[in-house]
């Protein structure tokens, strides 16, 4: 199995019970995929370059998992 990284950018608007239903959410599909979660980092709300949309800021949760190509897709 091969090491791999994803970063998720979730909305700034989020209530912190959506951000652990966020971050368990993609915990449990790589697990379901016959992957295994390494570490997750909270990055938290950082500042964009620019707006997406009309937001300016977002909320940064990165991944550290290892698994296969049907992990990843």
């Amino acid at each position: 199995m091969k090491f791999y990284e994803k970063t998720i950018v979730a909305r700034q608007d989020l209530s912190s019970n959506k951000l652990e239903d966020l971050r368990s959410k993609y915990k449990k599909i790589i697990d379901q995929t016959s992957g295994k979660v390494i570490k997750i980092e909270d990055w938290g709300l950082m500042n964009f370059a620019r707006k997406i949309k009309r937001f300016n800021k977002g909320f940064y949760i990165h991944y550290k998992f290892q698994g296969s190509n049907e992990t990843v897709k």
